[in-house]
């Protein structure tokens, strides 16, 4: 299976440049807020998870007569994502313009207005890439049955890994070429995906003849692969992360700088250990398929850890705050998501679509649900708080992922463990501290696009908006108010 490792390695590359870049053009276009990125990551999911669901419901569908490779259709859908990289800048360009003429106010409705075009804008290119995870399952499936099982964890592996360098190497295209140039980078390699696999279809096709007996023969399944609280925990696996997420951005701003970097380090930094939580637990699920007792206490806790790492007066570069407080979380879930998927779906392509849509819906939810009710309303600590709440309530309640769950047992070692990660957690919360903390006397007020914090008395008063200054008595600052008059009469010099 190394030719489908090879491609989505290259398209988990792609597809985070996409995300990067397109996050980007689309506060250029719309606004820089914590609001808007909220929405460009729940369009840019539900995208993926549409076109999984829906790649999986025509697999079953038509898969048993499907006369073409599987990989012709990977190679059509690598072509489609391609042409987005072209198209996309212009659509969102175009909104730009639309609402300009329509005079719409950063309101609610000139949110409403960007949420749907930016929805209209990349979710279609977005279900293009959902769609390969199905497509790709189903050549695998075809091919090597024996492997199919644990088919969506590996395809998660290498998607993952190419989407850490995806979230480093664009970075630096991005300086050295700009936008445009690197997003017809990301296009070329698309096309040659579409090339190499459509090449690779040719030599293949004869063993996937086995099309109809992949249909007629049952892959030997997990005890739980009918569980459907699996979903569930899907759903709840994609809602805390992406919310999560969200808020991370808001915590580790202060110590980051501006939001697009500090959105960088973090899915870079989120990235990589789900990598290596993926990686470990391809290994593990060679020999056992009994889930960690503790898996749950350890998720709910290690989501507490950026409560730690970003407390104001910790000595710590800002990007170990955000290694030690990201990594242990988003390893540990990267365990989990793989373990679920491919425990529900077996190998078949169309449940694994199924699984894999359901977590996006949860990814979704979550920066709708972190960015416009929790952070306004209790702040970035204990939206974490609430956000790993249902870790710890699992871990303490282990009896629920049982399809017989009998009468609750007495308290045992796994009871034990939860309430002291439980009472561990509270602790945490009571004892840490904002980071407006920092500032001895200061008002706080929180929404859907930022965290703004006024604090000091007479010239030395500040006023800082996801704790980055923006009233400094410095040069810079004082000429800003000059800035609209100096371009009004660079307009008139040139003209």
């Amino acid at each position: 299976m190394r030719w489908v490792f090879a491609f989505f390695l290259v398209s988990g590359f792609c597809s985070i440049l996409y995300e990067l870049i397109r996050l980007r053009l689309s506060m250029a276009q719309f606004g820089v807020t914590t609001a808007l990125v909220s929405i460009v990551l729940s369009t840019f999911m539900a995208g993926l998870g549409l076109g999984s669901w829906l790649s999986g419901r025509l697999i079953r569908k038509y898969g048993g007569r499907l006369s073409i490779s599987a990989l012709w259709l990977y190679a059509a859908m690598e072509f489609f994502i391609g042409v987005s990289a072209l198209l996309v800048p212009h659509e969102l360009s175009v909104g730009r313009t639309l609402f300009e003429q329509w005079g719409l106010s950063s309101s609610f409705s000139y949110y409403l207005a960007s949420g749907i075009w930016v929805a209209l804008s990349l979710a279609p290119w977005c279900a293009c890439m959902g769609a390969t995870i199905p497509v790709a399952m189903l050549s695998i499936c075809r091919v090597q049955r024996i492997d199919a099982p644990r088919s969506f964890s590996y395809l998660y592996l290498a998607n993952v890994l190419g989407a850490v360098a995806g979230s480093v190497v664009p970075l630096l295209f991005i300086e050295l070429y700009g936008f445009h140039t690197t997003l017809k980078i990301a296009a070329a390699l698309n096309f040659l995906l579409a090339v190499s696999a459509f090449t690779l279809s040719l030599t293949r096709k004869a063993l996937e003849q086995r099309a109809a007996d992949a249909q007629s023969t049952p892959i030997a399944g997990h005890s739980d692969s009918h569980n459907r609280k699996t979903l569930i925990l899907l759903f709840a696996t994609g809602l805390t992360s992406m919310g999560m997420e969200v808020a991370w951005i808001r915590l580790f701003t202060p110590y980051l700088g501006t939001m697009v970097y500090a959105f960088a380090a973090i899915l870079c930094t989120y990235l990589l250990a789900t990598f290596l939580g993926s990686a470990l637990y391809r290994r593990w699920s060679r020999d056992s398929r009994t889930v960690p007792v503790l898996i749950w206490s350890l998720l709910g806790l290690s989501a507490l850890l950026p409560v730690i790492t970003a407390r104001a007066g910790l000595s710590l570069h800002g990007s170990l705050r955000v290694v030690f407080g990201l990594m242990p979380f988003s390893g540990i879930l990267g365990f989990v998501t793989p373990m679920l998927v491919d425990r529900w779906s077996d190998g078949d392509p169309d449940r694994a679509g199924r699984a894999y849509a359901i977590n996006v819906v949860g990814c979704i939810l979550g920066p709708l649900l972190s960015g416009f009710f929790l952070l306004p309303w209790i702040g970035e600590r204990w939206g974490l708080a609430a956000l790993a709440m249902p870790w710890f309530l699992l871990s303490l309640f282990p009896q629920w992922l049982s399809k017989d769950a009998g009468p609750r047992r007495r308290l045992g070692p796994q009871e034990t463990v939860a309430l002291a990660a439980l009472a561990a957690g509270l602790v945490v919360m009571l004892t840490s501290k904002d980071y407006a903390e920092k500032f001895a006397t200061h008002k706080i007020l929180r929404d859907s696009t930022a965290t703004v914090i006024a604090t000091g008395e007479g010239a030395q008063r500040q006023l800082l908006v996801n704790g980055v200054g923006i009233t400094y008595l410095t040069p810079i600052t004082k000429m800003m108010a000059h800035l609209p008059l100096a371009f009004c009469l660079g307009l008139l010099i040139t003209r």
